[in-house]
């Protein structure tokens, strides 16, 4: 089997139909990822950015040349951006309690995803990135957001930006809105303001493709997470209208009635939404469902989760977005059956690939070249709707709605329309000319590429084994 993996669908047996294959490709990549996972040892290190063309050179980048550099920082602290590798690096940082589809995996169990992340902000973004995995649990054993808040406010002299990861509700409301307000560096949460960037670019282009305007739309939210509850947000400010919005949680619809919510000031997050959404106060998703226009669900893991016979209760080209992982709460070929134009999953084994990886490498980038204090709302939306037409002018279709990771440029004009923004609303503490944004994201991404092709042509970084990956395959194809 080719190493690549570019076409793993195509080494499952012909007749299976595409939610076997789907189930086989999960099983497959399950395997491939603890077996490689195993063999390299994680999949992050820390290399030199600086030569040593002698030993004495160890005198400067240490003691005793070093203490000046101590003594500059001390005087300026603004400096440590210029005279560390604190102006290009972020801590992807998580407690664990709610990685993936998986729940709390132990303060350690999160670290493949969070070294997964840094990978990634190396690769897609040319940013330097170092998984952290913290206990945040007090004396009782109950998950504490106060630890996690004052450990990442401890932190944060060593970093030019946070990216919070994987963190339970309503906890991760807490611990992001804290540090938002606290930290003098861009604290992001990238399940909640990544997820919903991406989410907002992705139904801007449906909405073309349909042909329908965001304003007339009724718009139907299937879980109440922080990613739902900032998707909804974050589409809101964009120009939904909040009495032709509704979203639901386990208990039903959320509106001014739940006074379970409101007697909760951690969910404060949802409450903002009952009170602003669903003056019909709807408690059922499936009457909801009747004539809707878009449907965003990131709930539980499916499928089933979505039923066709309510995708048939939308109104005609509706719009469906099933975004758990790792199944989609309806798979797109039973959607579509039932009705639907244009659905999009979090999976890169099906079209329309809602990824919050689209959106995170450029925006801490752009943030970081112009050393944001905060990363806004309208920060984000204007990141948003730079995927959103990057996407237009390679030529939208049903099957086409976002751009694809392996479009670098992407990232590129994502960094610089979110320096952009940070500059308009004053919060950049570099005046840096959007040119020098373009060129230095540009230079730093192709810079990652080749730093990690030569380590691979120089065996520094081995192939992995293609037994190892054949092997994974016969377990997929014998589980499935």
């Amino acid at each position: 089997m080719d190493i690549q993996l570019d076409n793993v669908a195509k080494q499952f047996p012909a007749e299976w139909d595409g939610e076997r294959v789907a189930k086989a490709q999960t099983a497959f990549f399950k395997a491939l990822a603890l077996e490689a996972h195993r063999f390299y040892g994680g999949k992050i290190q820390v290399l030199p950015r600086a030569s040593l063309p002698g030993y004495a050179w160890l005198n400067a980048w240490y003691t005793p040349g070093v203490s000046s550099v101590s003594t500059a920082i001390r005087d300026q602290a603004d400096a440590s951006f210029d005279l560390s590798w604190r102006g290009n690096v972020v801590a992807v940082l998580s407690d664990s309690t709610r990685v993936l589809g998986d729940g709390d995996v132990s303060p350690p169990g999160g670290l493949g995803v969070m070294e997964g992340k840094a990978f990634l902000m190396k690769i897609l973004g040319g940013v330097d990135a170092v998984p952290i995995c913290m206990d945040s649990r007090d004396a009782g054993g109950r998950n504490d957001p106060g630890i996690m808040v004052d450990f990442v406010r401890r932190l944060a002299p060593s970093f030019g930006a946070v990216n919070l990861e994987d963190i339970s509700q309503p906890n991760c409301y807490r611990v992001l809105d804290d540090l938002r307000d606290s930290c003098d560096i861009p604290v992001w949460h990238d399940d909640a303001q990544g997820t919903g960037c991406v989410t907002l670019a992705g139904l801007l282009n449906a909405l073309k493709v349909v042909g329908k305007d965001l304003a007339a739309c009724r718009i139907i939210f299937n879980g109440a997470g922080a990613s739902n509850t900032t998707i909804a947000r974050l589409i809101l400010q964009s120009g939904a209208d909040p009495e032709r919005v509704a979203m639901f949680d386990s208990k039903g619809g959320l509106h001014a009635g739940r006074s379970d919510i409101e007697a909760d000031p951690r969910f404060y997050r949802k409450w903002e939404l009952c009170r602003t959404t669903n003056p019909q106060r709807l408690d059922s998703l499936a009457e909801a469902l009747e004539g809707a226009d878009v449907l965003i669900s990131l709930s539980r893991s499916g499928p089933d989760v979505i039923h066709p016979d309510e995708v048939r209760r939308m109104a005609p080209n509706a719009i469906v977005f099933a975004c758990a992982n790792p199944v989609p709460e309806i798979y797109p070929a039973a959607a579509k059956a039932a009705g639907a134009l244009i659905v999009a999953t979090g999976r890169g084994d099906f079209p329309n690939q809602v990824n919050n990886s689209l959106g995170f490498p450029g925006i801490l980038k752009g943030a970081l070249l112009v050393r944001a204090r905060k990363i806004t709302d309208a920060m984000a939306v204007a990141a948003a709707r730079t995927i959103a037409a990057f996407a237009e002018k390679q030529g939208l279709s049903p099957e086409r709605i976002m751009p694809l990771m392996t479009d670098s440029e992407v990232f590129v004009e994502t960094a610089v329309a979110v320096a952009r923004r940070a500059l308009e609303e004053g919060v950049a503490r570099r005046i840096l000319p959007l040119e020098e944004v373009e060129a230095v994201t540009r230079r730093d991404i192709a810079d990652a590429h080749k730093a990690l092709e030569l380590l691979v042509q120089t065996g520094l970084i081995p192939l992995p084994p293609r037994e190892m990956v054949e092997r994974c395959l016969q377990q997929a194809i014998a589980c499935s």
